[in-house]
């Protein structure tokens, strides 16, 4: 009974404290970011002069359009609207959807480190002249075509996506998941037809998300499936 009671007392322990880190998961973001940010604007100002060019032959059949940049900023509002539903909606879904992306954005801040590399598929002048290429163009000259791989426009869209899918709430509404693959999909897609990325981006960010998954996510799908 001794043994039984020790246990128990354990386990209301365990839980409080697991009650508590998720509780103060909100500072997960800003603590990170107080790391990343420092780090990603010194790569930024990194010379190209010792950095490798990224390409692939795939690239120059892929066309310009500008149209994409469209979804290339809807990035940015499908993170957050992702990582704050999540935290308000499933607590466990956003920790584990927060340390799927700031691993691959750790992995990417390492491999962009150890190997500087860069792009030059950008076109020099704008194939059409409209709002959409002037909106192109602003991108360009405030993102430099620097530390590409692998892509965290694309590792992020997917790590949101699969959050979205395994959040309790929203995984019963197929409108939301049919929205969030669209988005997923059309982000991936942007960040080539805009030329801000090469193709071997893309495969490797894929590559890592697949790779990452199951440290984060698998243990959800067995849940899931004992179940079913």
């Amino acid at each position: 009974m001794k043994t039984m009671s020790n246990s128990l007392t354990k386990q209301r322990t365990e839980t409080r404290l697991y009650a508590h880190d998720r509780n103060m998961s909100f500072l997960f973001i800003p603590l990170y970011a107080a790391l990343y940010i420092p780090c990603f604007i010194f790569l930024e100002k990194h010379s190209y002069a010792d950095s490798t060019v990224v390409h692939m032959a795939a690239d120059d059949r892929i066309p310009f359009c500008e149209a994409f940049i469209i979804p290339y900023l809807m990035w940015f509002i499908y993170m957050i609207g992702v990582v704050v539903a999540s935290y308000f909606t499933d607590r466990d879904d956003y920790v584990r959807g927060f340390f799927f992306m700031a691993s691959g954005m750790t992995i990417f801040l390492i491999v962009s480190f150890l190997f500087p590399n860069y792009h030059d598929l950008r076109p020099e002048v704008m194939p059409r002249s409209n709002i959409l290429s002037s909106m192109v163009n602003i991108l360009q000259q405030t993102d430099t075509p620097s530390n590409l791989f692998p892509s965290l426009h694309v590792h992020n869209s997917i790590a949101a996506h699969i959050t979205v899918m395994h959040n309790r709430v929203f995984r019963k509404k197929k409108w939301i998941c049919n929205l969030s693959l669209v988005l997923c999909i059309s982000i991936i897609l942007s960040t080539v037809l805009i030329k801000q990325h090469s193709l071997f981006d893309i495969i490797t960010a894929i590559t890592m998300s697949a790779v990452l998954y199951p440290f984060f996510f698998e243990s959800t799908d067995r849940e899931a499936d004992s179940l079913s």
